[in-house]
């Protein structure tokens, strides 16, 4: 019987340039978490076990390695560990859907302005945002995870085409910097 490997969607793949880098990362189990009518007290009871509540639009809470970002309206993921039952919630299993990219640099933001549509000048886009937006033509989560920090998450199977438009957008904000490439 043939032995089926997981392999990550980039296979650890990585970039630096001009500063800013690019790479895959592992962020653990994803879980989303979406909350049945007249569910939120029953919900917040179990997340709060984790030192966890349901995000407020646009944020993300972390917590002893565990992370959870809104997603919708009473919808958000869980990340970084298996969930607790929740009852008053549906959760679901979505670690296999989704690759995440971290980019980081003075100019990760100036990558990210020519693949999406908002402001996230770290006035506009503070650290623990997350944002429901267009990668170019791709749907995505967008987590500001530090002052020169993102982390971005794609369906799984848009993980290459990410890769592309990211790593093509590195290239042209480095070169306009000066950068030999």
């Amino acid at each position: 019987m043939p032995e089926l490997i997981a392999k990550s969607a980039l296979e650890g793949r990585s970039l630096n340039l001009g500063g800013v880098s690019l790479a895959e990362v592992d962020v653990g189990p994803i879980t989303s978490v979406a909350v049945l009518p007249g569910g939120a007290k029953t919900v917040a009871r179990g997340l709060k076990a984790l030192g966890l509540a349901m995000p407020e639009p646009n944020t993300f809470v972390e917590k002893k390695g565990l992370r959870i970002v809104w997603t919708g309206r009473e919808q958000a993921f869980l990340i970084g560990a298996e969930s607790p039952v929740l009852e008053g919630a549906a959760v679901t299993d979505q670690s296999d859907g989704w690759a995440v990219l971290s980019l980081s640099g003075p100019a990760a933001a100036d990558v990210l302005a020519r693949l999406v549509p908002m402001d996230l000048r770290i006035v506009a886009c503070p650290v623990g945002t997350a944002l429901r937006s267009q990668l170019n033509h791709m749907n995505a989560v967008i987590l500001r995870t530090g002052d020169y920090a993102f982390e971005i998450m794609v369906f799984r199977s848009m993980a290459r085409t990410a890769w592309h438009e990211l790593e093509t957008a590195t290239h042209m904000v480095a070169a306009r910097a000066g950068v030999k490439i």
